[in-house]
């Protein structure tokens, strides 16, 4: 089985969280994945259309920000805008989360 496949078998609650917002398109008509491979890249989150990833990251990201900037300097090379939020901030903020998500589709 693929990474991204066993990964969507088991969701973080933060990512079960932020899904039942964007799947089946619920969100603003937009068509999101989860756990979708970009190049090298297993990706949380990913919107095709408009070309906008969306990571979590949680605690096993503490000290690792040098590999995330250099991930999402290779998303950005490849044409994504990408949005990282806290593990916290969804469980925690989830309508914050959204109106960034939201922001971030409707920029230009």
């Amino acid at each position: 089985m693929y990474r991204a496949a066993k990964l969507r078998l088991e969701p973080t609650e933060a990512e079960a969280k932020l899904w039942a917002q964007l799947r089946a398109r619920r969100f603003a008509g937009i068509k999101f994945r989860r756990q979708h491979a970009i190049g090298r890249y297993v990706v949380d989150f990913c919107a095709p259309a408009p070309k906008l990833v969306i990571e979590l990251d949680g605690n096993q990201h503490l000290g690792k920000q040098a590999q995330d900037a250099t991930r999402s300097d290779s998303l950005v090379l490849q044409g994504y805008r990408v949005l990282r939020f806290w593990n916290k901030d969804v469980l925690n903020d989830i309508e914050g989360v959204m109106q960034a998500i939201q922001e971030a589709l409707t920029a230009p």
